[in-house]
């Protein structure tokens, strides 16, 4: 059910029933040549829209521009701060909780935000007004990510490429992957990312002339569509089972000690 195309009785109806939704966030940053830079928050808002539809809950606008100031030196990548993201993202959940909403779960498909939304979901969570968790649709399909790809890379690769031509396959520039390639970082390693122990880079073309890495001559809309059916699988199995959580086991627990700072 998306939101946005309810009337506001319907809506009453579902927090009468229900209290989950999903909210699907994303980036607007550069993906390479042959990539758009509207490719996270593309899959982020597919896979958010498709488990929405297969089990009836409520499901969000997208958040379309998220935390990628390591993006900025390509032509286009639009950011906001983490302060300003953290903070827009907080109180737009908090709409929910308002409208009787008591869990979340942030669909995200941009690195970026992981550590933000994360951050949201503990104030949330602290203060007692609702549970809300991140869930990223790679990291939820790790064993076929590797399966498919030798060269899955954790930027603009194969992994993306395939799920683009899946979901908006006249988006992807298909003449280009083999540049996209040479241009940039198939096998990204250890040695790219660390000196001495110490990560010595902040943004993504320090590593990357053209900003991606690993191997998209291996991307596939038949892959893209095995992805994308496994990691709405594994979102929906997610769904149920925060539906099925009482709320009280979600909400952060009390003090080990009953009368904390007392002298005994």
């Amino acid at each position: 059910m998306y939101i946005a195309d309810q009337t506001w009785p319907e809506l009453g109806d579902y927090v009468a029933e229900s209290s989950l939704a999903v909210v699907p966030l994303g980036s607007t940053e550069q993906h390479g040549p042959h990539l758009p830079l509207a490719t996270d928050h593309l899959i982020a808002e597919a896979l958010a829209r498709e488990a929405a539809d297969r089990t009836g809950f409520l499901c969000t606008p997208t958040v379309n521009v998220g935390v990628s100031p390591h993006h900025r030196q390509f032509h286009g990548t639009m950011w906001v701060d983490p302060p300003q993201f953290r903070d827009y993202v907080e109180s737009m959940t908090r709409n929910l909780a308002y409208h009787g909403v008591d869990r979340v779960v942030f669909v995200n498909a941009h690195g970026g935000n992981v550590q933000y939304l994360r951050e949201v979901g503990r104030r949330l969570r602290d203060d007692g007004t609702m549970y809300a968790i991140e869930w990223m649709w790679d990291e939820s399909i790790p064993d076929l990510v590797t399966d498919l790809f030798d060269h899955p890379g954790p930027h603009g690769g194969p992994k993306e490429t395939s799920m683009i031509m899946h979901i908006a396959r006249d988006l992807v520039r298909e003449g280009e992957l083999e540049s996209a390639r040479d241009g940039g970082v198939p096998d990204l390693s250890d040695d790219h990312l660390r000196e001495h122990g110490a990560r010595t880079f902040y943004d993504a073309v320090e590593n990357s002339g053209n900003g991606v890495f690993g191997d998209q001559t291996d991307a596939s809309p038949e892959a893209g569509e095995e992805l994308f059916e496994a990691a709405t699988d594994q979102l929906v199995h997610l769904l149920s089972w925060l539906d099925d959580q009482p709320i009280d086991d979600l909400l952060a627990p009390a003090h080990v000690d009953p009368q904390p700072g007392s002298r005994r």
